[in-house]
């Protein structure tokens, strides 16, 4: 009888709901499909929105409004990542967890964010001082409020996607960028120039927020000293260590093309690249919200967690590849229809930073690897040897300014990076370096010849209209794609696998991965 009593008990009760996993594994395939489905919808309802609002705000602000914020961004951001201290993932990646831990972790984060955000206050003026731009002190000072909202937001967000939660936080996500869209659109309209831009992430964060809160009811308890948060710590600090050498890398060429080249530069190449990522993130950050959780909880079984990576990861190639190889060659259409023709010197650098876009979304999924495995002191051991490449190809492209920026950093990540990357991360674990090679061979196939097609495509017919030219060259890419993996036996399997996905997605039946 007390067994009962305590299995219906309110303490239970919530452990089985926020912190308990076994559940989700009896059908784990189910689940990662049906969430993958509920995140891809959202993101590509996110793209869209996202997409109409660079339309809008491109024709209502300036390059310099963007280079502002770029400029400001390029410090701000690299602050924001000590807020979390890669918690989050912690708390999905985690075996076992429990109330106490989570309340712990929930402060931590919230004095961290609480931190930041004074810190970053203090430092508005020297990012001002660095750029010699005076508006940067309240531009600066300002968007880090925002610091205080993602730092309540954190164990929530997490808690979600450790119970994979994909459809609720995907509800939350649409919402609050609506909020953030609107704010932006009015402002800017009403003639606030880069302030819509600052107060556009303030609303979309704050209802963000609230939203988790919402979806979520577990609420925070006190802090517990000693209750097992040591090693969750330990996990967050190699992660953000990760982080910190990965965004000095990634961010260089903002912050040095901003100081030497001006406004009018980063604007341009902050904007190409921000184009580049848009489409690639609407596949890429849905894909890792359910890869994350579902690979951490195979990490028992080294066969079936390997399996179910490189079936992601030919998703993901399938998908990114061939459509990134139609961007780069219909770059100058792409930034005429979206940006506008004022921005059509970004087109060039558009298509530069296309050629490393063909890989980068595969390059990126390595890091599920070291999370799931618990492998975050060789994460950060990679971000160092990674970081130092990337770095050396900035610094070498700077001269010739944003293009040879661009040129410099594609070519060395393709042929450098990325098959040192592959090498790393394959030494241990179940997935090795081959079998990255192996998978993406017939998509990389594939967006070659898209790739020739479409430039003999370009070379041969004069389209007037870009619109209509885009969807020429859509078709293009979707036919030449189809009919090479069609021919390669293991393209042949990856579509096939699409039907297997999506009786996933639409039946209950279980299959495993």
């Amino acid at each position: 009888m007390s067994t009962s009593k305590e299995s219906s008990s309110p303490v239970n009760e919530i452990e089985d709901r926020h912190f308990r996993t076994d559940h989700l594994k009896a059908d784990i395939a189910r689940r990662t499909a049906r969430g993958g489905l509920a995140t891809i919808v959202s993101q590509g309802l996110k793209f869209f929105l996202s997409t109409a609002a660079t339309v809008i705000l491109a024709r209502l602000l300036t390059p310099q409004d963007y280079g502002l914020i770029g400029m400001m961004a390029v410090i701000v951001n690299f602050v924001s990542m000590f807020k979390d201290l890669g918690l989050a993932t912690a708390t999905i990646q985690k075996e076992q967890i429990g109330d106490k831990q989570i309340s712990t972790l929930f402060w931590f984060n919230v004095v961290l964010s609480l931190g930041v955000f004074v810190f970053t206050v203090a430092i508005a003026p020297l990012v001002s001082w660095f750029y010699g731009d005076a508006r940067l002190t309240w531009i600066t000072a300002v968007y880090a409020i925002g610091f205080v909202f993602g730092g309540l937001a954190v164990q929530h967000e997490a808690l979600l996607r450790r119970q994979m939660r994909f459809l609720s936080l995907a509800i939350v996500e649409v919402v609050s960028l609506l909020v953030g869209i609107s704010v932006a659109i009015v402002l800017a309209w009403r003639g606030l120039h880069y302030w819509a831009l600052i107060f556009s992430q303030l609303g979309q964060g704050l209802s963000y927020t609230i939203g988790v809160w919402i979806v979520c009811r577990w609420r925070p308890g006190l802090p517990v000293r000693g209750s097992g948060v040591r090693s969750m710590l330990v996990f967050g600090r190699n992660l953000t260590g990760f982080g910190v050498v990965n965004y000095f890398a990634r961010n260089l060429d903002n912050l040095l093309i901003g100081k030497f080249w001006g406004t009018q530069q980063l604007g341009l190449y902050a904007k190409a690249y921000q184009l580049l990522l848009l489409p690639i993130e609407q596949i890429n950050t849905p894909i890792a919200a359910v890869a994350i959780p579902a690979l951490s909880r195979l990490n028992d079984d080294p066969e079936r967690y390997r399996q179910a990576y490189l079936r992601i990861l030919e998703k993901i190639a399938i998908l990114t590849m061939p459509g990134t190889a139609l961007m780069i060659v219909t770059a100058d259409w792409i930034v005429q229809i979206v940006l506008g023709p004022q921005w059509k010197e970004a087109s060039r650098i558009f298509a530069l930073l296309g050629i490393a876009g063909l890989i980068q979304p595969i390059a990126n999924t390595t890091g599920w690897l070291f999370m799931t495995q618990s492998r975050t002191h060789h994460m950060f051991q990679w971000g160092l040897i990674g970081s130092t490449m990337i770095i050396i190809s900035i610094v070498a492209g700077l001269p010739w300014g944003a293009v040879g920026v661009a040129t410099s950093y594609a070519v060395t990540f393709d042929l450098v990076v990325v098959p040192a990357l592959f090498w790393f991360v394959g030494r241990t674990g179940p997935v090795r370096a081959r079998d990255f090679y192996v998978t993406i061979i017939p998509f990389a196939a594939a967006a070659i010849c898209s790739m020739l097609v479409l430039f003999l495509f370009r070379n041969l017919v004069v389209v007037s209209n870009p619109v209509v030219g885009i969807g020429v060259s859509f078709m293009i890419t979707v036919g030449v794609s189809l009919l090479v993996l069609v021919v390669i036996p293991r393209g042949r399997k990856a579509l096939r696998d699409f039907r297997q996905i999506a009786s996933l997605m639409l039946h209950k039946k279980q299959v495993s991965f």
